[in-house]
């Protein structure tokens, strides 16, 4: 059945699935909601968007997205509160951001409308599988990829635009031990480590499992020249609590411009804790470590929220973080988290509703 809801045409599913699903035990993007929205680019201009049923994509072998990996994506959360409300956490950013990503690997630039039209209407449409238990919420996938023909190396004519959602538990149960990267690279100035470009990710696969296998479950990536500077933490910016102090790297071409991440300067900001952006090296990270002065360190981003560490591997050495009765991380998340779920007042505007 075909109808038109903002404005979008919605192809409802015959029959829907969410009663096979159990939400009090759900992994983390693993099971997939009744629908999608899907929005192609052809002939030089992005036709409307239509939410549709759940389904495989048909692409040809020739499709450039197998061949020169033009993809970017971002991850959102939709959130249920109490009284059955649905919201969305700052979700222009992400808007903004797919566009900065898109521009970067050559993609064209969505509308806004397009985007927040789009995935409004898909909220509403699939709104019984935004799960309301406690740490659970309804994850988000936005994507752009190249479907154009060809074997040419160039920008593909064609690219499918598609948000599918998927009811997710939490990301990360516990703390987890990381180890400083010392050969592999995350990314390269005046590459394209700012954007959430698919390859990115692809890239760290297999520095990540050396790590594994030596017995951490991340990796602490540095610059890429001298090794010597702390970036990111995994798929994660990273937070470093040195004394009273939270540090944090500045952006830049390397570094993503996480959405948690400017959350979590501000919102400490307004608590009074002293933030400072600013480069950080693994020296001064180890002799923190030694002299007693680092206090946390934990990654920030859309999934987890925040994920604290419990220590960290550097040239053959370990080094354990105290566990504190009040640690910023929790302070953090459990303050973004109320925002998020309608908990608390938001003074900074971020929360958006959507029904």
């Amino acid at each position: 059945m075909s109808v038109l809801i903002n404005d979008i045409e919605v192809i409802k599913a015959e029959t829907s699935k969410i009663n096979e699903i159990d939400f009090d035990h759900l992994k983390f993007g693993q099971v997939y909601s009744d629908h999608m929205l899907v929005c192609d680019y052809e002939n030089g201009k992005w036709n409307a968007p239509k939410v549709m049923p759940y389904q495989p994509i048909s692409l040809e072998p020739s499709a450039k997205i197998f061949h020169y990996g033009q993809s970017v994506f971002e991850g959102m959360k939709s959130y249920k509160d109490r009284d059955g409300g649905v919201w969305l956490f700052r979700p222009l950013e992400n808007f903004k951001r797919l566009n900065i990503s898109s521009k970067r690997l050559a993609i064209p630039e969505l509308p806004e409308s397009y985007f927040m039209d789009g995935l409004k209407t898909l909220l509403e449409v699939d709104q019984d599988w935004i799960p309301q238990k406690e740490g659970s919420s309804l994850y988000i996938r936005p994507f752009v990829f190249a479907s154009g023909t060809g074997l040419h190396a160039s920008p593909a004519d064609a690219y499918k635009f598609i948000i599918c959602t998927a009811p997710s538990g939490s990301y990360f149960s516990g703390k987890v031990k990381v180890l400083i990267e010392e050969k592999y690279s995350r990314s390269a100035n005046g590459g394209v480590g700012y954007a959430k470009a698919g390859g990115n990710y692809a890239g760290q696969f297999y520095p990540t499992q050396l790590a594994i296998d030596k017995g951490y479950q991340q990796v602490i990536w540095t610059d890429d020249t001298s090794h010597e500077y702390i970036e990111e933490a995994g798929a994660m910016n990273v937070f470093i609590r040195i004394n009273d102090t939270l540090i944090t790297s500045p952006t830049s071409d390397r570094i993503l411009d996480g959405i948690t991440r400017k959350s979590i300067i501000e919102l400490a900001k307004s608590k009074g804790i002293n933030v400072e952006v600013r480069k950080i090296t693994v020296t001064e990270l180890v002799e923190a470590a030694k002299n007693g002065s680092l206090k946390e360190l934990f990654g920030a981003g859309t999934a987890a929220v925040i994920s604290p560490i419990s220590g960290f591997g550097y040239k053959g050495e370990d080094f354990d973080l105290p566990e504190l009765e009040e640690p910023y991380a929790h302070s953090l998340k459990k303050a973004i988290t109320d925002i998020q779920t309608n908990k608390a007042e938001d003074p900074f505007g971020w929360r958006y509703k959507v029904l």
